[in-house]
């Protein structure tokens, strides 16, 4: 009985080492580009990811526009997330990622936000009041967010007043950076940088109305290095999961 025991035992053994050799051997790194607004509930998604199933995600966080760029000239990025959803369709295009791969997987919202509890009242009057020496904003010719800023300071006729006191940030999160450091006063980020759970983080903002800028969809695409890849596949089919869809809501973003 006792050497019956042993092996029943032995034979566990080796079929958890078994186990976890096929697990460590089928996982896998990711590469993944974000655009910078979606960084911080890409990281919480990424890592229960990585929990349920082994593979390591790599982020790396930037400009829209740039990541374009970037993975045209051979980047290493195996899965795309854009901070819209014309680029994805445009590399489909091109030959730089798997055709009807992309998604829409978020539309989000952009806010005016100030570090100072306050500062900005919840119409945005604040704008024309122009009792500030620096706004801040992303590059509208790389970043969807800082185009979308123009388009609301265009429509509110505040376009040729404010734009002599812009502070331009490579992307989204170099602009909310000036705000919070103080180097503007306030400036045009992505909600999903000064929101958590049902409310503003800090400081103040106005929540700029939809009808002042096209719609900011969200859209995830499969790029050629990452096509043969299961584990860049996973990862899209982890996004539309409830669990990822509970998270992305959390920031302040709707789910199309």
């Amino acid at each position: 009985m006792n050497d019956l025991k042993k092996m029943t035992r032995t034979i566990f053994s080796v079929a958890c080492i078994c186990l976890f050799v096929t697990t460590a051997a089928q996982a896998d790194n990711i590469a993944v580009a974000v655009a910078s607004n979606f960084t911080a509930p890409m990281k919480d998604i990424a890592a229960q990811f990585e929990k349920d199933t082994g593979h390591v995600v790599k982020i790396s966080s930037g400009a829209t526009g740039k990541f374009y760029a970037q993975i045209k000239n051979g980047a290493p990025f195996e899965v795309f997330l854009s901070a819209d959803d014309t680029t994805p369709i445009i590399l489909e295009k091109e030959g730089f990622a798997v055709i009807d791969s992309h998604f829409t997987y978020a539309t989000g919202k952009l806010v005016l936000w100030s570090a100072k509890a306050g500062f900005v009242d919840d119409q945005g009057a604040v704008l024309k009041q122009g009792n500030f020496s620096h706004i801040a904003l992303a590059n509208p010719a790389t970043a969807p967010y800082g185009e979308a800023a123009i388009a609301v300071m265009k429509k509110m006729g505040l376009l040729a007043m404010l734009q002599p006191k812009f502070v331009q940030g490579e992307n989204i999160s170099q602009a909310y950076e000036f705000v919070s450091t103080g180097n503007a006063e306030l400036g045009f980020v992505a909600l999903s940088q000064v929101y958590k759970d049902g409310k503003i983080t800090s400081g103040s903002a106005w929540m700029v109305t939809p009808s002042l800028y096209p719609p900011l969809q969200q859209a995830a695409v499969l790029l050629n290095k990452g096509k043969e890849k299961p584990a860049a596949k996973a990862l899209l089919e982890y996004m539309k999961s409830e669990y990822a869809k509970n998270i992305i809501r959390s920031y302040g973003y709707e789910i199309p």
